[in-house]
């Protein structure tokens, strides 16, 4: 007995939103990195390893699951930063000599001050999607433009001192924000309601 009843059947897998996971891991790695920055911590190698949990795992976890919910914004974003913090370790464990002395004699700073830059740019396009999301997103985006192109100044040798202090207190700034916003997407899911408000999008670009 044959039969010809073949049915195609869509299935769709609900997941939590990860926003909260990522941009908590956002905030935890540019705390303890702003902090090297500021001479808190007196070198990245114990930054090093929230680089590669917070900052890129956390972040490549959520933009997997925003892919899922078709997010093109939050995987674009923390996918693109998850990838930023493990070139970024890297960076600093070639230079510490974790790879070999034949990589740490080759090291020449100029090629992450560039990527700074590609990220800058990148960031860019993330700030003006971020204007017409929340008030939160577009101020957390600006303050990573900042942060970036601050980096790959001081990281190039253009401007003086000035690009790094800028880049240390824009960190700074950037994880007590992203903390915020992590606790505000977390309690406005967990409550359904607003209990911490995002604010509005800014109607820049388009019409609210």
């Amino acid at each position: 007995m044959s039969s010809d009843n073949n049915e195609t059947r869509q299935v769709q897998i609900a997941v939590a939103d990860p926003t909260p996971l990522g941009l908590f891991g956002l905030s935890v790695v540019t705390f303890v990195a702003s902090m090297q920055k500021l001479g808190v911590v007196s070198d990245v190698s114990w930054v090093i390893p929230w680089a590669l949990v917070c900052g890129s795992f956390a972040q490549l976890l959520a933009a997997y699951f925003d892919f899922c919910h078709k997010n093109i914004f939050g995987a674009s974003i923390f996918g693109a930063f998850g990838f930023f913090w493990s070139g970024v370790a890297m960076s600093w464990m070639i230079k510490a000599g974790t790879f070999g002395a034949g990589l740490a004699a080759g090291v020449d700073p100029k090629a992450l001050g560039f990527a700074f830059l590609a990220y800058f740019m990148f960031a860019c396009i993330g700030t003006i999607a971020a204007a017409e999301a929340n008030t939160f997103l577009f101020v957390d985006m600006l303050l990573i433009d900042v942060l970036l192109l601050c980096l790959g100044l001081d990281t190039l040798g253009i401007g003086g001192h000035w690009a790094h202090d800028v880049a240390a207190y824009s960190e700074l700034a950037i994880s007590l924000l992203s903390m915020y916003g992590a606790g505000a997407v977390f309690l406005n899911n967990f409550f359904g309601h607003v209990f911490w408000p995002l604010g509005k999008p800014l109607g820049i670009f388009k019409k609210v």
